[in-house]
């Protein structure tokens, strides 16, 4: 699915979902849990595709802060 279809909301909501992973990730490298869900190439290419559409269309976003 191409990020240009989605609704502002749906995008938003995309985004924020892996925002939220990746702070889970954070607390649970903290805690000295295994190999984190979001240290992958394609989620995070992923992640670029949504903010560069939320860009676009001038959405704002918290950034992620990638570990």
């Amino acid at each position: 699915m191409s990020s240009s279809t989605l609704s502002d909301q749906s995008l938003l909501s995309y985004y924020e979902s892996i925002r939220r992973e990746v702070e889970a990730d954070r607390e649970s490298m903290c805690r000295g849990a295994g190999h984190p869900f979001t240290s992958g190439d394609a989620i995070k290419e992923y992640e670029a595709s949504l903010r560069e559409e939320m860009d676009r269309r001038g959405l704002s976003y918290s950034p992620i802060l990638w570990l």
